[in-house]
């Protein structure tokens, strides 16, 4: 089979031949169709990421296909079922294997493109703004890099949920997939004062930041009393410190989130959560925005897509 590995940190990932997975216990082979990218497949590139696989891997978080084989002690998964899946890494290539419970049946009602851009994108947002920052009805939600692949579902969770959204993102062309997504309002980080405009708005009650760096620290100075703040992850590469004076002034929460932690934490609420996302994407209440599509052969153009921020919600390799 092919897949697209990374035999050394901070070397391009290559495109290599290699012999097809063999199923463990409690695990499913799947032929992948498609493969969602991720803003941490670029950090694993560099070992950056919170999860270090040994090396040489494959790259790839997240995919859909079809089950192709099926290990011992494994029940409830069939041969030649569609599903969706999260591994973490390993997506990136014809076959990957998955333990079984990493696996959810695919209704007829989404296609294969739209799986693989769903999982972790939606995942994220709905578990982060329901479960741990309480996002109720009524209230501010600021939503940084909001046209990004985690940003623009939130966007979209949050008018869902009820919340009046804020996205700020760079450049009118993001701005317009924000508000095609439902936010409120928008503002251009490249041009606008951020703390000024939130606060014109009536500050926020939760902050939803992938973003990291000077937003962070503008987005907090907007911040409304007894408000919390989601530290999602750092894409402007620069990790903020945090005035904790702040924090202590104003009574706000800053919480942490890693979707994928989950999966040892506490999978329940990760997958009670997905399943109400599946239940609103079959009501047609969910558009998810995939801005590129590209074929395995264009895995590395997929990634300097995300690195150079040229892509808007997912981009998604077919295999």
């Amino acid at each position: 089979m092919r897949a697209f590995q990374v035999t050394e940190l901070n070397a391009p990932p290559k495109l290599l031949d290699l012999a097809a997975p063999a199923c463990g216990a409690g695990e499913v082979r799947i032929k992948v169709a498609t493969c969602g990218l991720n803003f941490g497949d670029l950090l694993m590139i560099t070992g950056a990421y919170q999860e270090r696989p040994a090396l040489p891997f494959t790259l790839g978080m997240e995919i859909a296909g079809t089950v192709d084989a099926i290990g011992e002690d494994v029940s409830g998964v069939s041969i030649g079922q569609r599903v969706v899946g999260f591994g973490g890494h390993g997506g990136l290539a014809d076959y990957c294997t998955l333990p079984a419970n990493r696996c959810v049946a695919l209704p007829d009602t989404m296609d294969d493109i739209t799986a693989a851009a769903f999982q972790v994108a939606y995942g994220t947002s709905h578990l982060a703004l329901t479960h741990r920052a309480r996002l109720m009805e009524g209230e501010t939600l600021l939503v940084l890099g909001a046209a990004g692949g985690v940003g623009l579902t939130a966007v979209e969770i949050g008018v869902q949920l009820g919340a009046t959204v804020i996205a700020c993102a760079r450049g009118a062309d993001k701005l317009a997939v924000c508000k095609a997504a439902g936010a409120h309002h928008t503002i251009d980080s490249d041009t606008q004062d951020l703390t000024a405009e939130v606060k014109a708005l009536g500050g926020a009650d939760v902050v939803y930041d992938p973003v990291g760096g000077a937003l962070f620290t503008a987005a907090l100075k907007a911040t409304n009393r007894g408000g919390r703040v989601l530290v999602i992850g750092f894409a402007s590469g620069d990790v903020p410190p945090v005035p904790a004076n702040i924090l202590l002034v104003k009574n706000i929460d800053l919480i942490g989130f890693y979707w994928g932690g989950y999966l040892a934490l506490d999978p329940k609420p990760l997958t009670d959560s997905l399943a109400t996302l599946m239940d609103w994407h079959g009501q047609g209440r969910l558009k998810p925005h995939v801005s590129h599509t590209l074929p395995l052969e264009q895995a590395a153009e997929g990634l300097d897509l995300l690195k150079s921020r040229k892509s808007t919600g997912k981009v998604v390799i077919t295999i």
